[in-house]
């Protein structure tokens, strides 16, 4: 976008600015926090003014996401890739040591000499965020998506203040055409622009057979054809594949009906003595849109937790959440490659017609729809953590921690109660293990989503983002 188009935007910006400034917002709705980035107090949790404000717009974004309708997880994940890439690369010029990703991934244009010398880093990224966000995170009610105006306005006021005209104007000319830039690289991933709107399309035909997946009634097959999508760091041709370890088999002492015996036992034994097992299970559920986040955006909700806890510098923060948006966006791509491919029933249907015809999966407590709505193998959500897990360890020094994940907090319609980890590997294994009292995956496919996710989240690690 040529500058003097960019100045009319700002011009207009500053007159809505103001006059939502002048009238009451009756159209915002209150969100119900899953992580803050401020105390009870209103004080920030972490030092640094331009860390706040990243983390402040993880945070509602993470509200957000607990209310997209048909994005979660491979559009979520595909989202958050980009709107981290925004954040980067609005503050990459001043992170010494670091470079822009533009001749890194191909077909990223942006030009770097767009940027004035006196652009204020905290209001370029409060203005980049604000349309990135309202950008990515498109399927959203106009009352949710009105919260991304109301911060991005009461945090400009809060920024400006002290800063010179042209301070102001350059900040938010430079965020916005970051925003822009990014956004164009995007719509030029054809298959991701179309898959995204339409993410169940009726001309996917599932194979039949024994052990096979296929959609429930009145269902369609989500994200058939993610494969397609563009990668970042390590596309499905580079990452290795194992196939699911059991033949499928009726006979009751073979493998396969011992670990399809193995989900029935521990699911329906959760169910009936409330145990840890449930805790563990709702504990990383993630699946239920309006009731959670989905399942990439609980890595960011650790991520932000990890930032505040750690009080990061901005450039340590903007770099893992750009390695954990890649790391997620492509971990997706290649978990949903291997998906379509071995084309895994889900537990429940075996259970129903061999073992224990009442079989129900815990998720059933929440949604009509027993299981997610694509095959079982290999575990998104173990692919997810263990790509995050990868990427944790890389960016805080190693795999040990004290940590406490509190996404959920204080929830009551489910257990939400927080839970502590020694390692980044426990808390990948345990999200990888819940989905088994939850009674939609066998270990299988956790084991494979762990090994997958590592392979992905290591390659991102080896991503040069150094001079």
């Amino acid at each position: 976008m040529k500058k003097q188009e960019i100045r009319i935007l700002i011009m207009a910006l500053v007159v809505v600015s103001i006059f939502q400034s002048c009238t009451t917002d009756d159209t915002s709705l209150e969100l119900e926090d899953e992580t803050t980035g401020v105390s009870n107090d209103n004080t920030p949790i972490v030092s640094n003014r331009i860390t706040e404000i990243i983390t402040q717009w993880n945070a509602l974004w993470l509200d957000i996401d607990r209310y997209t309708d048909g994005m979660r997880p491979n559009t979520t994940a595909r989202s958050l890739a980009y709107i981290h890439l925004a954040g980067y690369e609005t503050a990459v010029a001043d992170m010494q040591g670091y470079s822009s990703n533009r001749n890194r991934l191909q077909g990223f244009n942006i030009n770097l000499n767009q940027r004035e010398d006196n652009v204020d880093l905290a209001l370029a990224l409060n203005t980049c965020y604000a349309q990135v966000i309202d950008h990515f995170m498109f399927s959203v009610s106009s009352n949710i998506k009105s919260n991304i105006a109301v911060l991005q306005n009461e945090r400009a006021d809060e920024l400006s203040d002290g800063l010179s005209q042209s301070e102001i104007e350059n900040s938010i000319e430079w965020g916005t055409y970051v925003a822009q830039r990014v956004i164009a690289y995007s719509q030029t991933d054809n298959e991701g622009e179309a898959q995204q709107l339409n993410p169940n399309p009726d001309s996917y035909v599932a194979p039949v057979g024994d052990g096979l997946w296929v959609a429930a009634a009145g269902e369609s097959a989500w994200f058939p054809y993610w494969n397609e999508v563009r990668t970042f760091v390590i596309s499905p041709a580079e990452t290795s594949s194992t196939p699911p370890p059991y033949a499928y088999s009726e006979n009751v002492s073979s493998d396969y009906y011992t670990t399809m015996d193995e989900v029935n036992t521990l699911t329906t034994t959760a169910r009936t003595e409330n145990n840890e097992d449930l805790w563990i299970a709702e504990f990383w559920s993630d699946d239920v849109e309006g009731l959670q986040l989905s399942p990439p955006g609980r890595q960011f909700s650790i991520a932000n937790q990890l930032i505040e806890e750690a009080d990061l510098g901005y450039e340590q923060a903007l770099e893992l959440l750009l390695r954990l948006g890649f790391a997620l966006n492509d971990a997706a791509v290649s978990a949903w490659d291997d998906k379509y491919t071995y084309n895994t029933q889900r537990p429940s249907a075996y259970i129903v017609k061999y073992i224990n015809s009442d079989f129900v999966t815990n998720l059933a407590r929440f949604i009509s729809s027993p299981n997610p709505a694509f095959p079982s193998y290999p575990s998104g959500h173990a692919t997810f953590a263990s790509a995050a897990a990868a990427v944790f360890t890389q960016n805080f020094g190693g795999n040990s921690i004290s940590f406490t994940d509190r996404t959920h907090e204080g929830r009551t319609q489910f257990n939400g109660t927080p839970r502590s980890f020694s390692s980044f590997s426990e808390m990948a294994e345990e999200n990888a293990y819940s989905r088994i009292p939850l009674g939609v995956h066998v270990q299988a496919d956790s084991n494979e989503g762990l090994r997958l996710g590592n392979e992905v989240g290591v390659a991102v690690n080896n991503f040069n983002l150094n001079n």
